[in-house]
């Protein structure tokens, strides 16, 4: 008779993704997993299937929940650039003040998976797709209101605001303070 789990596989997939979001997916070891997880090896891999496939739920967890928030908070009432804003702000604050400068799991899987993991790689494909496209509603709300150009492309705009996103969350890992990453937000908003 088999035994019941002694843990709850969605926590521990929370507990994987701080792990991998913290580490990476290479450096990350199973024992690492093992220890963030307090469970044994066969359990990790009877609930889990492998490492691999812990990581990929764990970037899904990571995708979902960090563009449901990001889209929550660009669907608050009030000016578009004031939300921009807000949203930038936050973004690097959050950067700057995490002690690990961990930036963002999905475009640190990118950079350290793409080329050799087509699943890692869709995982955050599909992301900022998404962030993307919340983006362009953003702009397309904007122009409707009056804020920002009807002429501008709202799609090229949802873009550069996801570019300017991404290496907004690689310049956090390294600065020293917010002064470069606020010049960044001020030009961006002001490009709109």
């Amino acid at each position: 008779m088999a035994r019941p789990k002694q843990f709850d596989p969605e926590i521990a997939v929370d507990q994987a993704m701080e792990v991998f979001w913290r580490k990476g997916y290479a450096a990350t070891t199973p024992q690492d997993l093992v220890d963030a997880l307090g469970i044994g090896k066969g359990s990790l891999y009877n609930t889990f299937g492998s490492k691999h496939a812990l990581f990929e739920r764990a970037l899904r967890r990571y995708r979902d929940t960090q563009t449901a928030a990001l889209v929550e908070m660009l669907d608050e009432p009030g000016p578009v650039k004031d939300r921009l804003r807000k949203v930038l702000k936050l973004l690097a604050e959050t950067d700057l003040d995490d002690p690990d400068r961990r930036g963002c799991m999905a475009v640190n899987a990118t950079a350290e998976l793409a080329s050799v993991d087509e699943t890692a790689a869709e995982l955050a494909r599909r992301m900022l797709d998404r962030t993307e496209s919340a983006f362009r509603a953003l702009i397309e709300e904007g122009q409707r209101s009056g804020e920002i150009a009807p002429g501008r492309d709202p799609a090229a705009l949802g873009s550069l605001l996801m570019n300017t996103v991404v290496g907004m969350r690689i310049v956090a890992r390294v600065a020293e303070g917010p002064e470069r990453l606020d010049r960044v937000i001020d030009a961006t908003l002001d490009s709109l």
